[in-house]
């Protein structure tokens, strides 16, 4: 079964770690890992520390730290036959018909752009499609859901006319980390469809990184999706990963949103615990525990990449 993953943190491994090779390594994600695990396309987040020193590591702002970043991407992916840059439905459908893994760039942290919607065009031009809002601090755009103090705090103005040019642009809006009140924000600004890349159903297990009932409903009335995030500290009070909990959601987020609105968002490289889907190689360990819980061949597509194929060409 094809998949669609659409959150994992390599690039930030691989970026620090440049002696490690994208095609062979011993991450949860390289080369040789999509291709056992039947990957038909994967987002890659460039994930930015906002308080990183970056003048430390020789950069004259956090902006040309990302763009450094992003240039690494671009280089790692140009390298490999196997694996192809991505912008839009397009391309994904013409790496599909060439046997290519597609490589979607996103970044998690908005707030690497200030106060500059111009830089937000910038990203755009470098083939950034996905942006996370927020991480786990405050920025110009917004506030996360890691500290109850922020929860019902929203955009800022910045924030808000960085989510209409997103629109404009065809960048999709990731609110995974962000606040309460940012959700609703979003929900109110946004003209298409938003996602929620990496993030559970607050329901199942109470984690404020998780999604409540209603913001499942918004997601999937927007056309939106939800990628399940495999780390075990939004899935159950465990300390490993497991597929039994990974269902406990998809079965949640099933009856809230409908299958329509479920995708996968691993968190791959991004979470450290122990997991019973060791690393994309084993991705398809999922696809197997759809099936012996009664999901039809139409659903678990949907799920492994129809969803997040539909969100692409709508948004893209």
């Amino acid at each position: 079964m094809k998949i669609i993953d659409l959150h994992c943190d390599t690039f930030m491994k691989l970026f620090k770690n440049k002696n490690k090779k994208f095609k062979n390594n011993d991450y949860h994600i390289d080369i040789n890992k999509l291709i056992k695990g039947d990957s038909l396309a994967q987002f890659f987040a460039m994930f930015i520390y906002k308080n990183i020193d970056y003048e430390k590591k020789g950069y004259d702002s956090i902006f040309e730290l990302t763009l450094d970043m992003i240039d690494y991407f671009h280089q790692q992916i140009n390298k490999y036959d196997k694996v192809e840059f991505a912008s839009d439905i397009d391309d994904l459908n013409k790496n599909e018909k060439a046997n290519k893994i597609s490589a979607f760039l996103t970044l998690e942290e908005g707030g690497v752009v200030g106060n500059d919607l111009n830089k937000i065009k910038i990203l755009y031009e470098t083939g950034v499609r996905a942006i996370t809002l927020t991480w786990n601090f405050p920025n110009t755009i917004g506030y996360p859901n890691c500290k109850e103090e922020y929860q019902s705090k929203g955009l800022t103005r910045f924030g808000k006319d960085a989510v209409r040019m997103m629109n404009d642009l065809g960048i999709l809006i990731d609110v995974s980390h962000l606040s309460d009140g940012g959700f609703y924000d979003v929900l109110e600004i946004s003209n298409d469809p938003f996602i929620a890349t990496h993030s559970n159903a607050r329901n199942i297990h109470n984690h404020s990184r998780n999604l409540t009932d209603r913001m499942i409903k918004e997601i999937s009335e927007s056309g939106g999706v939800i990628g399940i995030n495999f780390c075990a500290a939004f899935l159950a009070e465990n300390e490993i990963s497991k597929i039994s909990d990974i269902l406990n959601h998809i079965n949640h987020i099933k009856k809230i949103g409908g299958a329509e609105s479920i995708a996968i968002g691993s968190d791959f490289d991004g979470i450290d615990c122990g997991m019973e889907i060791e690393d994309y190689s084993h991705i398809q360990k999922l696809v197997d525990a759809l099936k012996k819980n009664g999901y039809s061949e139409r659903e678990i597509e949907q799920i492994a990449y129809k969803n997040a194929k539909r969100v692409i060409k709508q948004v893209l």
